[in-house]
C-alpha cells in the first residue's frame, strides 16, 4: 500500500498507477496552537510505502515520526519512504565549530523510522553513498537525468550542456550520455547564500544552443549568473533541466530575467515547471525493492507532470 497527503495526490496516483499499488490517504488537522493531528487507514498491510516529498521540510519530518510510528502499530512490518527531494543533505561537515552537521542527524532519525528510502538526486558531496547519509537497509537513488536528456534531445537536438557547478558535473555527464551531447561544467566560487561568481567553461558557446542542467534550483543565482554569461559569449539560447524545483522566492522570476527562455523540471517537487515526471521510475524500484511486478506506464510528459 501507497500512503500520501493530500498534497502529493496527483502524484501518488501516478506511482501506484505504474507500480499497480493500493493507495490510501493520511489525513491532516491542524489544532489552534500549531500541533498536528494524522489519520491513516485503521488496518495496514505488512509492507506499507509513504511519499513525502521534503521540500520546506520542518513541518514534514514531524509528520513522518507521527505517520511511521502509527504505521508499524497499525500491522506495517516493512516502512519504505520514497522521497524524491531529500531534504538536509548539504550540511555534511562542519564548516565551523558548533555547527550542526544536519545531514547526519536527519539521516539517522529517518533510518529510525523507515527500513527502505528512495530518492532522487540527492545533493551528495563530500559523502559517496546515500546509505552514508541515512544508514537503511535498503537506500535506493534514482536519477532524473536521463529522463531530462531525452526532453532535451526531443526539443534542442544539438544543444550543449553545461553545468552550473562543479559539484553539477555528476549529472550533466549523465544526461549528455545518454543522447551523446556535447557538455561542459562551469566554476563556481560561492560567496553567500544569494551572492556567487561564476567561470564559465573553455569551450564554443557562440551561435550554440546551451542547456543549463543541474540537480537543484534553489535561489536561482548561480543559474542566472551562468545564464547571463552564456548569452552574452553568443550563445542563441539558454535553457534550464533540473531535477528538483525549489525556486524558493522570486527565483524563478530572477532566471527569466537572466534571458533564460525554457525552463523544465521533474514532478520531484510540484511546479508550474514540471515537464516529466519521475512516477515510473519510482514505481519499478519499488518493484524491485518489493519483488512485485510495476506497469510500463511510460513517464509523463508535461502534460500531465503537473
Amino acid at each position: 500500500m501507497l500512503l500520501c497527503f493530500a498534497d502529493e495526490q496527483k502524484s501518488a496516483e501516478r506511482i501506484a498507477a505504474a507500480g499497480n499499488l493500493d493507495l490510501a490517504r493520511i489525513n491532516r488537522h491542524r489544532f489552534p496552537d500549531g500541533e498536528i493531528k494524522l489519520d491513516l487507514p485503521d488496518t495496514l498491510p505488512e509492507q506499507v510505502v509513504i511519499l513525502r516529498t521534503l521540500n520546506n521540510p520542518n513541518e514534514k519530518l514531524v509528520e513522518l515520526l507521527l505517520a511511521a510510528q502509527t504505521a508499524r502499530n497499525l500491522g506495517a512490518r516493512h516502512l519504505t519512504l520514497v522521497a524524491p527531494y531529500l531534504a538536509y543533505m548539504r550540511q555534511d561537515i562542519a564548516f565551523h565549530p558548533g555547527e550542526a552537521i544536519s545531514q547526519r542527524i536527519v539521516g539517522h532519525f529517518l533510518a529510525g523510522l523507515f527500513d527502505a528510502v528512495v530518492t532522487v538526486d540527492p545533493h551528495l558531496h563530500r559523502v559517496a553513498t546515500l546509505n552514508e547519509a541515512v544508514p537503511v537497509t535498503d537506500a535506493i537513488v534514482l536519477s532524473a537525468a536521463p529522463l531530462l536528456s531525452g526532453l532535451i534531445a526531443s526539443r534542442r537536438p544539438q544543444a550543449l550542456l553545461v553545468g552550473p557547478d562543479e559539484e553539477s558535473a555528476q549529472w550533466v555527464s549523465l544526461a549528455a550520455s545518454q543522447h551523446a551531447l556535447e557538455y561542459a561544467v562551469c566554476q563556481k566560487v560561492r560567496l553567500g547564500d544569494r551572492t556567487v561568481q561564476v567561470a564559465l567553461p573553455e569551450v564554443r558557446v557562440a551561435n550554440r544552443q546551451v542547456v543549463l542542467v543541474d540537480d537543484v534550483a534553489s535561489t536561482g543565482h548561480t543559474v542566472a549568473h551562468a545564464a547571463q554569461l552564456l548569452l552574452a559569449a553568443g550563445a542563441v539560447s539558454v535553457d534550464v533541466a533540473v531535477t528538483h524545483a525549489l525556486f524558493a522566492g522570486d527565483a524563478l522570476q530572477l532566471i527569466v530575467n537572466a534571458g533564460v527562455g525554457e525552463v523544465w523540471s521533474t514532478d520531484c517537487i510540484q511546479h508550474s515547471s514540471n515537464a516529466v515526471s519521475m512516477a515510473t521510475t519510482i514505481a519499478r524500484a519499488l518493484s524491485r525493492l518489493h519483488g512485485a511486478p510495476a506497469h510500463d506506464s511510460g513517464d509523463c510528459s508535461a502534460s500531465n507532470a503537473t
